[in-house]
């Protein structure tokens, strides 16, 4: 399903105490696909407790550029995602980030 190139790579993030990601997985992640030839998120999922919010949060970020932070995902994470967990998702993110820069760093 996934060429050669791409990599996994999981990002954590925090959420609230009344959170029922936080009851159910005790910390929230993100597991992000990337393509390593172009940095390009292919594919994501997360520990989002409900189908939708897994394929709203993926909305976010597949297509978009690995290579580096960019401030306009996390704006546009601020600006259509209002859940609970709208800060554990940017965490995630910055955590996935610099997980996959080790890893091209290291390997690619």
């Amino acid at each position: 399903m996934y060429s050669n190139s791409t990599v996994y790579i999981i990002g954590h993030g925090r959420t609230s105490s009344d959170n029922v990601i936080t009851e159910r997985f005790k910390i929230f992640f993100i597991n992000f696909i990337v393509d390593t030839e172009n940095d390009e998120v292919v594919d994501l999922s997360c520990s989002a407790t409900i189908p939708t919010t897994q394929e709203f949060i993926a909305s976010l970020f597949v297509g978009k550029k690995f290579d580096k932070y960019y401030k306009e995902i996390e704006e546009e994470v601020l600006k259509r995602y209002h859940g609970t967990s709208q800060k554990a998702i940017i965490i995630a993110y910055k955590d996935g980030l610099k997980r996959y820069m080790e890893v091209k760093d290291k390997y690619y």
